[in-house]
């Protein structure tokens, strides 16, 4: 367990630590799709950023930090509000656009770090790993320019929520008239949170979520539609999702609607989505319960709302790990392997190169399987992935989540459901694994393994993909200034690191 500050940390301390969470991220945004190299100077890499012609270098590479920028005849060190500025400079020449709100969202994730710093070293971590695992993400997405945002909302209203702050809470009740509820699928775990009256259906919320939308609802507990049931008697845990809680005395997760921007998007629970819910979930889980294999699919089962708040007050059901977690595995986030925990096996491992493999034969046949037999695309990324591990660390079974990531073919194109499987499998996921892997085990190169595991699966892609010369890699930071839908992916080409390793394809 994490050890538990008795004192707060030095203010000087949490704002030297929030900056370096903040920047690395940033810049990992600014490189990948922005700034053209230009060598080295010293230990340092250099970069031109072409709308404004300025040379910056960073020292690092996963997690570049110390920027400078060249200033008259030296290198300038910009902290975190000064590579802000100096990003929406370059921005608004590289694009011709201009975007107020971004440069602000920066600012609001580096303070929501801070904030979560300072409430971090009061509380208490979980003791159960996987919780541990899903509270663990500091820094969040490594390529997001504002991975930490919380809507540019006061702190009180969101540290109480905060998973990165170790929180739990009881969830709201609220009963729901009946002539007004709305449902998919089976809800029927809902029922058993707690008690409504006669002539009324249980609806739980999302403490956080009410206090967003509670002025709109004022009507509906005037007239009758919505009635307050108090709380639950038992706590729930938000995982790395936020708005995704973790009831284990009922093993279930609910996720809800939260009108708050979170990296790309505005996270309500949308009408559209919903309304495909019960299409995505089936197919993916018929294609993972099709395998040969321990892979598992976290179904989501169902959702319940009232017609006159649909989005708003919208719940979704998903399974909890009875009946798809192996006997005596523990799941684990995948993201916290990258960002690290205390008690991931990543740093345990006695022999890497044979957890790594273990790694890859859990993680990696399953989603091209589905892909390939059933038409199915994982959203395999690693918020999206639980990888169980058994009393010895080993990874044993991946676990898949989240129908409303789902894309089916042919709904999408072959070539653009691949495209997106290879980014949120390959780049997002395995490429994340093997830099923390190889941070932690210098002498170790984890990608003939990764070719290996590749190569052994027949789908006519895997040969491109071994040989072709870049990898697609999502702009996060133009996807946000050019105010593109979050749902809109846009890739920019990444060198491929499998074309590298002379290991042939089979």
């Amino acid at each position: 367990m994490d050890r538990v500050h008795l004192n707060p940390p030095p203010a000087a301390d949490v704002a030297e630590r929030a900056d370096a969470h903040a920047v690395a991220p940033l810049l990992n945004c600014l490189l990948r799709e922005v700034a053209a190299p230009q060598g080295a100077s010293g230990a340092r890499r250099v970069y031109r950023l072409p709308g404004t012609g300025r040379l910056l270098r960073v020292r690092g590479e996963r997690r570049p930090t110390e920027p400078e920028v060249r200033v008259g005849g030296g290198w300038q060190r910009v902290g975190h509000t000064e590579l802000v500025k100096l990003v929406a400079d370059e921005l608004r020449r590289h694009t011709g656009l201009s975007n107020h709100e971004l440069p602000t969202e920066m600012i609001d994730s580096r303070d929501a770090v801070a904030a979560l710093l300072t409430a971090r070293a009061r509380a208490t971590p979980p003791d159960d790993p996987y919780l541990r695992s899903e509270q663990s993400l500091l820094t969040g997405h490594p390529y997001h320019p504002a991975p930490k945002a919380r809507g540019g909302g006061p702190v009180a209203a969101w540290l109480p929520y905060a998973p990165e702050a170790h929180a739990r809470f009881p969830l709201t009740l609220l009963g729901v008239r009946e002539d007004t509820v709305v449902e998919e699928g089976d809800t029927s775990a809902l029922d058993a949170l707690g008690d409504a009256p006669p002539g009324y259906r249980l609806l739980p919320a999302h403490p956080w979520q009410l206090d967003l939308v509670g002025p709109e609802l004022t009507e509906a507990f005037t007239d009758g539609r919505l009635l307050r049931l108090g709380t639950t008697g038992f706590d729930t845990w938000p995982t790395a999702a936020i708005r995704t809680l973790y009831a284990p005395g009922h093993d279930l997760f609910l996720k809800f609607s939260l009108d708050v921007r979170i990296t790309n998007d505005i996270r309500r629970l949308w009408r559209h989505d919903l309304l495909k819910l019960r299409r995505t979930d089936t197919a993916a889980a018929t294609a993972l319960a099709a395998l040969d294999g321990p892979a598992a699919w976290l179904g989501d089962r169902g959702y319940r709302t009232a017609d006159f708040a649909f989005e708003e007050l919208a719940v979704l059901v998903r399974d909890g790990f009875h009946g798809h977690l192996r006997p005596g595995a523990t799941p684990l986030l995948a993201a916290a392997l990258v960002e690290g925990f205390e008690g991931s096996p990543l740093d345990a491992a006695p022999d890497p190169a044979a957890w790594w493999e273990a790694y890859l034969r859990a993680v990696v046949p399953p989603a091209l399987a589905a892909f390939a037999d059933h038409g199915v695309v994982l959203e395999a990324h690693l918020q999206n992935t639980l990888i169980a591990v058994d009393t010895d660390g080993t990874p044993v079974q991946a676990l898949f989540r989240d129908a409303e990531g789902v894309k089916l073919l042919p709904d999408v194109s072959r070539a653009a459901g691949w495209e997106r499987l290879v980014y949120c499998l390959v780049v997002n996921h395995l490429v994340e694994i093997v830099g923390a892997l190889a941070e932690r085990r210098p002498g170790l190169d984890p990608w003939p393994a990764v070719r290996r595991e590749l190569a052994r699966h027949d789908l006519p892609e895997i040969a491109g993909l071994l040989t072709a010369p870049t990898l697609p890699g999502k702009t996060n930071l133009l996807l946000r200034w050019t105010n593109a839908d979050g749902a809109d992916a846009r890739y920019r080409p990444l060198p491929n690191p499998l074309a590298d390793t002379g290991v042939e394809p089979r």
